[in-house]
């Protein structure tokens, strides 16, 4: 029985011995992909996409060009970005394993909503000087403040950027991570910090606006006795309007900016998704908000879609709604 036991493992060790390398080696486990990354990236390629349509038509349309319409490109352009950015973040999770790369994809994606912001502020601005300052608004002194902002602008949220490449990260200590890893704490609490005022500013300013606008129609109707319908109605669409977009822009950004003051990385991921995607959609809505409600916009995407405008399209009345 010794003898049988010692030939059948003499021959067991000889076949496996024998046996391919590759047959001997563990295989390899798939990563499993979580679906709030996959819904992310399809967010990411919708807003590349729709805003991608927004800078062509500003780019080949050569009545596109007041201070206006530039601002509403660049913002355009940085929600490109911030697209863009979230399909390299699922690369970067998913295929490309390098911390580096890492921090050039956050730094992406800091940039370009920094930059989102801050257009928004930008245009803003360009609606509160288009009212105040409505005779001296159309000449070359405006043109230059818009190219300066924008100059400004996008220096601002380059820098912004470039914090987590220069050292402003936790790769090292992952104890110091905020919600969105590779970004420390800090530099999170920073930007929310930033983001807040940047919404007090906003506020402030469409609160003048609202003021304005009341003011002319105040003027209107002293001059003519009595207020009409038409520009009652002109200044109600506008309020509704203007409390539209802050209420939009509060609803999307404030829950993240307030949750990256009191989380960090130890709190459950569920939450950083549940906050985070709702300010990455704003970018999605901007275009509806200030492009594809203005009429010469819209006139030149029925253009490109179409080739035809009915009559009533180019007439129909501009309204202070429409900025």
């Amino acid at each position: 029985a010794i003898l049988d036991l010692s030939i059948y493992l003499s021959i067991y060790h000889q076949n496996t011995s024998s046996a391919p390398s590759w047959e001997l080696e563990p295989v390899p486990v798939p990563a499993i992909v979580n679906p709030w990354d996959v819904l992310l990236c399809v967010t990411g390629t919708l807003m590349s996409c729709e805003n991608a349509v927004v800078i062509a038509l500003i780019a080949y349309t050569p009545t596109l060009r007041a201070p206006m319409f530039v601002l509403i490109g660049s913002l355009a352009f940085a929600d490109l970005l911030s697209g863009l950015g979230l399909i390299l973040n699922f690369i970067v999770i998913y295929i490309i394993d390098s911390g580096f790369v890492t921090l050039l994809s956050a730094g992406l994606l800091i940039t370009a909503f920094s930059a989102s912001v801050l257009n928004i502020l930008a245009i803003t601005v360009n609606r509160y000087l288009s009212l105040y300052n409505a005779l001296t608004y159309h000449t070359e002194g405006t043109v230059m403040f818009t190219y300066v902002t924008l100059m400004l602008m996008w220096v601002m949220s380059t820098a912004l950027g470039s914090l987590p490449v220069l050292g402003w990260n936790c790769l090292e200590d992952e104890s110091t991570c905020s919600i969105c890893p590779p970004v420390n704490k800090n530099n999170a609490a920073a930007l929310a910090v930033s983001f807040l005022l940047i919404f007090a500013l906003i506020l402030q300013l469409y609160l003048q606006i609202c003021k304005i606008a009341f003011r002319h129609a105040q003027q209107i109707a002293v001059q003519r006795q009595f207020m009409t319908t038409s520009h009652s109605s002109s200044t109600t669409k506008g309020v509704s309007t203007l409390t539209t977009i802050l209420g939009t822009f509060a609803f999307c950004w404030i829950p993240l900016a307030m949750y990256s003051l009191v989380a960090d990385s130890r709190t459950p991921v569920i939450y950083t998704y549940a906050t985070a995607l709702p300010a990455i959609c704003h970018s999605i809505i901007n275009p509806m908000i200030y492009a594809f409600r203005n009429p010469e916009i819209l006139r030149s995407l029925r253009i490109a879609c179409c080739w035809c405008m009915p009559y009533s399209f180019t007439m129909r009345p501009r309204t202070p709604s429409d900025v």
